[in-house]
């Protein structure tokens, strides 16, 4: 299917939507995130990271600094933006074009992010968890990530549970997005995400894949579902890292039901995969590397 082309407002920056894919590389800078945790938790190493990703052709840079794997454990505000603020600043300051995301779900953590240089705020839970942050992000014109997510990552995986999954998730999105716009945040500054594998079964995650091009008359859609779980039950993969295949496979199937950008881990194999994708949808001149 074609996607519809749109544009996503963040701060200074109008970026286009759906002519290219967008590709967002994950930065955790945690020590207990489920795929990569403690790689990255050292400013020098983090940074390094964040460089090789660019490199790979990463469009956003997503650093987050509480890791949301099911059964987490929160940290302070203080101790999350000692783990991100520097890094953003560092990877701002070397590649000033670059755009940056803050993963967090506090107010403070998202303006210490947003002054050192990011322009998103990237928020698993859609404004609730923070009463501040739709004021912050209004008054900093972010770019904003709405995700679903059902209950919290210490308890969310614990039998999950829809009446439908796809109206349940749809109708939530479709009500944040209208607090988010009544805080003053604008509608072309909000991208949505259904949060896969946040408070979903294997069977939720594979209808909200199935169905994704039903969320497109919300906003633009961000999807995640680099080394999730749900691939590791398919495969019988226990080890995030060995789940590459099926993460490709899954991004090309969210493309072709009209997702707009990419979350992951694997940078350089998703840049081929979407270069491919919107290469056949008609979107990308191979030749000259134009769209």
């Amino acid at each position: 299917m074609k996607r519809e082309c749109k544009t996503w407002q963040c701060r200074d920056k109008s970026i286009s939507l759906g002519e290219k894919t967008l590709v967002m590389g994950i930065l955790n800078t945690t020590p207990d995130s489920f795929s990569d945790g403690g790689k990255y938790d050292d400013l020098q190493l983090a940074y390094l990271r964040a460089t090789l990703m660019i490199e790979q052709g990463a469009d956003i840079i997503d650093v987050g600094g509480e890791s949301t794997r099911p059964g987490a454990d929160s940290v302070s505000e203080k101790e999350e933006i000692r783990r991100t603020k520097d890094v953003i600043a560092k990877i701002k300051n070397n590649f000033p074009n670059q755009l940056i995301s803050i993963d967090t779900t506090k107010s403070r953590v998202a303006k210490e992010a947003l002054d050192a240089g990011a322009s998103i705020i990237n928020d698993v839970s859609a404004l609730q968890n923070d009463p501040d942050m739709g004021k912050i992000a209004a008054q900093f014109d972010a770019g904003v990530v709405l995700m679903h997510k059902q209950g919290s990552p210490k308890n969310m995986q614990i039998n999950p549970n829809y009446k439908n999954v796809i109206k349940d998730v749809h109708d939530y999105l479709n009500q944040r997005l209208s607090v988010a716009t009544n805080f003053g945040i604008k509608k072309n500054a909000c991208v949505i995400d259904p949060g896969i594998g946040f408070g979903k079964t294997l069977s939720h995650n594979l209808q909200l894949l199935k169905h994704l091009s039903i969320f497109g008359d919300i906003a633009p859609i961000l999807i995640g579902v680099s080394r999730k779980k749900f691939i590791g039950e398919i495969y019988d993969k226990p080890n995030p890292a060995d789940r590459l295949q099926g993460s490709l496979a899954a991004s090309a199937y969210a493309l072709s039901q009209g997702a707009h950008i990419l979350r992951v881990h694997d940078v350089l194999e998703t840049c081929e995969l979407t270069r491919m994708f919107d290469t056949i949808n008609g979107s990308y001149d191979k030749l000259n590397g134009t769209i």
